[in-house]
């Protein structure tokens, strides 16, 4: 299946989150609560929900989207867009508007590493809280297994064991796929966003991410990569 898949026909995706506040004590007095009670699964060796509250941007209802980057294949390359942005609904809707206009095609799929547990239901959730309309990739209450076009190089990974988490880049040197050495990795995100104000950095991150997830996608499917040189920003 996968060999007969037109690679031109997937958008490859990654998000980038961090916790809405920049600390525990900035969080509203009706959300500090409701932490405090998540936190409590969460915690480990009597940490306190302080202690551990920059797991939040884990949790869509406690975290926000600063970047979503995309790549698409098109004549041979790798092309690349990223949204980010401070404010969460306008670069929401800038990848709402991708959605509805050039990748709107009803046999376009989505692709991401744990999209389908991550990804794709963290920005739809996101996309309500903002106010902001389902794009019909992203709505998929009602739709049938297979007619969800969502593509997940994790699950693709499993090969139907459930227990197993692998993530994108163990898989990446398992397949031989170079990545950049990078001083930064998703730990950090929190701290570069709101410590060093350092969007930039955080796009550069999650466009690599993206790159590694369209090489594993190839690798699957027995190919060769695509070269770096073909590697460019879209318009």
């Amino acid at each position: 299946m996968l060999r007969q898949l037109n690679l031109e026909r997937v958008l490859f995706l990654d998000i980038e989150t961090v916790p809405q506040y920049k600390t525990y004590k900035e969080v509203p007095e009706r959300f500090q609560k409701l932490w405090d009670k998540k936190a409590g699964f969460l915690a480990k060796n009597e940490e306190t929900p302080e202690e551990i509250y920059d797991r939040a941007g884990i949790y869509a209802e406690f975290g926000k989207i600063v970047c979503i980057s995309v790549g698409f294949i098109h004549n041979g390359e790798i092309r690349l867009k990223s949204f980010y942005s401070h404010n969460e609904k306008e670069l929401l809707q800038e990848f709402i508007d991708l959605l509805n206009g050039f990748f709107a095609r009803q046999d376009q799929l989505l692709c991401a590493h744990n999209g389908k547990e991550f990804d794709f239901p963290y920005i739809a959730r996101r996309l309500l809280i903002n106010g902001l309309p389902l794009p019909s990739l992203l709505n998929i209450a009602g739709k049938k297994p297979w007619e969800i076009l969502h593509l997940d190089t994790m699950e693709l990974w499993k090969f139907g064991d459930f227990k197993n988490f692998t993530s994108l880049n163990l898989l990446t040197a398992v397949f031989d796929i170079p990545t950049p050495k990078d001083d930064i990795d998703g730990s950090m995100v929190g701290d570069v966003y709101y410590k060093e104000n350092d969007l930039e950095r955080i796009k550069e991150y999650c466009q690599k991410d993206v790159v590694a997830l369209i090489q594993l996608l190839r690798r699957y499917r027995g190919e060769e990569l695509i070269e770096e040189k073909f590697i460019v920003e879209a318009e």
